[in-house]
């Protein structure tokens, strides 16, 4: 059986820099972190916030295509966990009401979910086997971040911001 969750955070590995997608059921009893690539953050970031930009990003293409074919996402699983690497399933309903599962990475697979508003689930025998991550472990995951962005900002000098052309 599958439990539904909800991106609770994108956060960096204090262990090694790396990008971390948290995600959390409903009732808050599963807190399950997964480590994705920083181009999958970006996109999973510029989906949280609802960034519009000027080209599309690969993620936006797909939706997009699939916008044009008639097809759409009716919600992605994370079904599996071997080796430490997280497999997942992006279900897809087409013109014809005819459902499809496709075989994806949880990355895309979140940064596609959040685009479309669609669920995501992740099956039970993935949550019992997954690297825990308990309530007091995120809040000061979350607070280092908090922490880590505000020394950036108070170190940043006024003088240097002219210095950058967007």
């Amino acid at each position: 059986m599958a439990v539904k969750m909800k991106v609770v955070g994108l956060m960096v590995d204090p262990n090694n820099s790396g990008p971390v997608v948290v995600l959390r059921d409903e009732a808050g009893e599963h807190l399950l972190p997964i480590w994705i690539g920083i181009l999958e953050a970006s996109s999973i970031a510029a989906a949280m916030e609802k960034l519009q930009l000027a080209r599309p990003m690969t993620h936006d293409l797909f939706v997009s295509t699939l916008a044009e074919i008639g097809a759409r996402i009716d919600k992605i699983v994370v079904n599996d966990l071997q080796d430490n690497t997280y497999f997942a399933r992006i279900h897809l309903v087409d013109q014809q009401g005819r459902t499809h599962e496709i075989d994806a990475r949880p990355s895309d697979s979140i940064a596609l979910a959040l685009r479309v508003s669609a669920d995501i689930y992740v099956e039970e025998n993935v949550l019992d086997n997954a690297i825990k991550l308990d309530k007091e472990m995120f809040e000061k995951m979350q607070k280092a971040q908090e922490d880590k962005w505000k020394e950036m900002l108070e170190e940043l000098d006024e003088d240097d911001l002219g210095k950058y052309r967007m």
